[in-house]
Order: C-alpha cells, then sequence, then structure tokens
C-alpha cells in the first residue's frame, strides 16, 4: 500500500534532482575529457568551495592563520597564499614549532619554534589542516 507521504516524499526527491546541484552532478559524473572547458571550470568552482579544498579556499580569501600538522611531526602556524588539488601550498609568516627531545631520552622535551617569512609546502607532507 502506498501512503500519501510516501508518494510526496518521492515527488520531493524528485524536484530536488532536477536543481543546479544535478547539473553539476551530471558534469562530476562524466570524464573530464568530455567537458568544455567552462564545464571544467565550473566543476573545479564547485570542488573550491564544497570539498575538502573548501577549507584552504576560505583561509586564502580571508587571510586568515591556519595550523598544519606535518608528517615530520612539526606544525606549522601560517597564512596561505596559494594552493592546489594535491595540498600543496605557498605560506607565507610561517611559525614552525617541534619539540625536541634529550639525547640521553631523559627528561623533558624542549618545546622549539622558528619564524620563516614565505615557504612552499609540498602536499605529501601534510596529515591535518585547521582554521585558527
Amino acid at each position: 500500500m502506498d501512503s500519501p507521504t510516501s508518494t510526496s516524499t518521492s515527488s520531493q526527491a524528485t524536484t530536488m534532482s532536477t536543481g543546479p546541484d544535478s547539473k553539476i552532478q551530471d558534469l562530476l559524473n562524466k570524464p573530464k575529457s568530455e567537458l568544455t572547458e567552462y564545464e571544467v571550470a565550473q566543476v573545479e568552482e564547485f570542488e573550491l568551495t564544497s570539498g575538502p579544498l573548501s577549507l584552504l579556499h576560505t583561509a586564502c580569501r580571508s587571510h586568515t592563520q591556519v595550523l598544519i600538522s606535518c608528517r615530520n611531526n612539526r606544525k606549522l602556524l601560517a597564512r596561505v597564499k596559494a594552493f592546489d588539488r594535491h595540498f600543496n601550498m605557498v605560506l607565507e609568516n610561517v611559525k614552525e614549532m617541534w619539540t625536541e627531545k634529550p639525547k640521553g631520552g631523559k627528561g623533558k622535551g624542549v618545546n622549539k619554534d622558528r619564524f620563516i617569512s614565505k615557504m612552499f609546502l609540498r602536499g605529501d607532507n601534510v596529515i591535518l589542516v585547521l582554521l585558527s
């Protein structure tokens, strides 16, 4: 038995899939070689504003600092000037922070930091990015 609520729900789903998001979804499902230049630009803009890269896009546009955790167990507090889809980044006003353990292994580690005015960070070193 079909209830009236199930019919209205399915009609809502059909109207939702015919909006602008469905056009982007169609473009995302197509191979990039079949897309026009304009469609590729639309897909890239959608990926920048809605996916994981949206955080970097926001930080880049608003000039806010981000905290980046790297594979070498160091943290970078910096402003993002530019980035790409591989998380390669051009950073400025970078404060690099790390902890050095004593040689003997006994005692507490010493917190260290340094300032770097401009830096290129390769994306495969990035573990985590947080907006500050």
